[in-house]
């Protein structure tokens, strides 16, 4: 599976992708210039149960750790992904 970043302005996403087909999407705004907001998450239900939202949020945390930024999770899964994953609570 390949995580695809998109950029566009002050938005962006992180698409999961699988043998060419798009597994799930998980999207942001950019909050200034040090803050991406999560906003929404979603996988094709194909891919179900195959932990493809975690891995489009650990995509994400990789993006803001690279590039000095934090991350606001306001997509319920996004925010549940951080609050299991301590790991990964240095950029919020």
């Amino acid at each position: 599976m390949e995580i695809v970043h998109k950029q566009f302005e002050n938005k962006g996403a992180f698409i999961a992708v699988k043998d060419e087909v798009k597994a799930g999407e998980m999207t942001y705004s950019r909050a200034g210039e040090k803050l991406i907001i999560i906003d929404h998450t979603e996988v094709d239900s194909a891919f179900g149960g195959q932990g493809v939202g975690k891995k489009m949020v650990l995509a994400a945390v990789d993006y803001a750790r690279e590039n000095d930024l934090k991350i606001l999770p306001l997509c319920p899964f996004a925010k549940a992904t951080f609050d299991k994953e301590t790991s990964i609570q240095d950029v919020l």
